[in-house]
C-alpha cells in the first residue's frame, strides 16, 4: 500500500464527474446521484434510465495498483461463481470490471439492500459455512499482487507513522511509544509460532458492517481489504462480549465452518495479535488521511488528548490480553 500524496485526491470528483464517468461505461444515467458512506473510497449510488440504480465506487488515487484491483475483482467473481452470495462488480460485454476517468480508477456494482447481521447462533452457523466455502474456494490459489497480513505492514509501520508525524501529544508520546514497542515485540513472538498456520486468500475486513444479510442470507460486500492471511481473521470480528459468550459463538461458527473447510484451532492463539495489529493499524490509517477534508470531518475526535489517551488505555488492556489463554473450542 502506498501513502496518498495528492492534498485532497477527490477534489475533481464533483457530481458531473460522477455522472460522465458512470455514461462512459455505456450507461445512461437519469440524473440522480446519491453519496453513500463511505471514507476510503468514495461510492455513490447513480440511477440509470429505465433500469435499477448501480453503486459506482471510485477507488482512492495511488493506493491500490490496477492489478491489485483487477485480482480483488476476479476474487470476487470466482466467489459469485461458485454461487457465494457476494456483491461482486459487474462486466461488460468486453470483459471488463475496471474503468479509468481522469486520475480514478472505479467500478460499477449491482445495488444490493441489507443490513448487518444478528449475531444469533443460527446466524453464527450459517455464516461460518459462507466462510467455510469462501476460504476452501480462496485455498485454491493464491494472491499474486495483494498484500499479505504480516506484523510489520498492519503494526510497525503504523507505529512508525505516528512516531514520526505530529499526531501524538507530547504527555501521551513516551507511553505509546514504549507500549507499542512491547507490543508488536509481544505479537511477533506469537507470529513466529503459528509460522505453520496455512495463508489463503480472505475477504481481509470481516465484520458485520460488511456483511448484508437479506432474505435470511449472508452477502458479503466490500472486498476492498481482501488479502492473504490466516483463516481466523476473518472470524474473529464476528465475536463479542465476555469469554464465554465468545466460546458459544465461537463453536457455532466453526460448526457451520467445518461443513466447507477444516479449521485449525491452533489458529485461535492469534486471535488477540491480529486484534492488536487491527487496533494499530486503525489509528495509523486516520493519521494517513488526516489531509483529506472527509476525515477531519467525520472523525473530529481523532487528533485530540482524550482519543489518545483512551488508545493507550486500550493497547495497555491489549498487552494484558496477549497473556489469557487463547479461546478454545468446545
Amino acid at each position: 500500500m502506498t501513502q496518498d500524496t495528492a492534498a485532497h485526491p477527490y477534489d475533481s470528483l464533483t457530481p458531473d464527474a460522477v455522472l460522465t464517468a458512470t455514461e462512459s461505461t455505456g450507461l445512461l444515467c437519469d440524473g440522480r446521484l446519491l453519496a453513500l458512506n463511505s471514507y476510503e473510497n468514495r461510492v455513490y449510488q447513480v440511477g440509470v434510465e429505465d433500469a435499477d440504480p448501480v453503486i459506482v465506487k471510485f477507488y482512492r488515487p495511488q493506493r491500490w495498483s490496477r492489478d491489485q484491483i483487477l485480482e480483488e475483482h476476479a476474487f470476487t467473481l470466482e466467489l459469485q461463481a461458485a454461487e457465494l452470495l457476494v456483491v461482486a462488480p459487474t462486466v461488460d460485454a468486453e470483459g471488463r470490471s475496471l474503468y479509468s476517468f481522469g486520475d480514478f480508477q472505479f467500478a460499477v456494482y449491482p445495488r444490493r439492500g441489507g443490513h448487518s447481521p444478528e449475531l444469533d447462533e443460527e446466524t453464527l452457523l450459517q455464516l461460518g459455512r459462507s466462510l467455510g466455502m469462501l476460504h476452501s474456494i480462496g485455498a485454491s490459489k493464491k494472491f499474486k499482487y495483494r498484500q499479505s497480513l504480516t506484523v510489520a505492514g498492519f503494526g510497525l509501520a503504523s507505529r512508525e507513522f505516528l512516531l514520526q508525524h505530529d499526531f501524538i501529544p507530547k504527555e501521551l508520546r513516551a507511553a505509546y511509544e514504549s507500549l507499542s514497542r512491547d507490543l508488536l515485540d509481544r505479537v511477533e513472538k506469537i507470529f513466529d509460532a503459528h509460522k505453520h498456520v496455512h495463508s489463503l486468500r480472505l475477504h481481509g475486513d470481516c465484520h458485520p458492517g460488511n456483511i448484508l444479510w437479506r432474505n435470511e442470507q449472508a452477502h458479503f460486500v466490500d472486498f476492498d481489504d481482501c488479502m492473504s492471511g490466516p483463516a481466523v481473521q476473518d472470524l474473529w470480528m464476528l465475536l463479542s462480549g465476555s469469554r464465554e459468550q465468545q466460546l458459544i459463538q465461537l463453536s457455532e461458527l466453526i460448526e457451520g465452518y467445518d461443513t466447507f473447510h477444516t479449521f485449525n484451532p491452533s489458529e485461535l492463539g492469534l486471535i488477540e495479535a491480529l486484534r492488536t495489529l487491527r487496533l494499530m493499524h486503525y489509528s495509523g490509517w486516520l493519521a494517513r488521511r488526516w489531509h483529506d477534508p472527509a476525515f477531519p470531518r467525520h472523525f473530529p475526535w481523532f487528533n485530540s488528548v482524550r482519543y489518545w489517551s483512551g488508545h493507550v488505555l486500550e493497547l495497555r488492556e491489549q498487552l494484558s490480553a496477549l497473556d489469557e489463554p487463547p479461546l478454545v473450542l468446545y
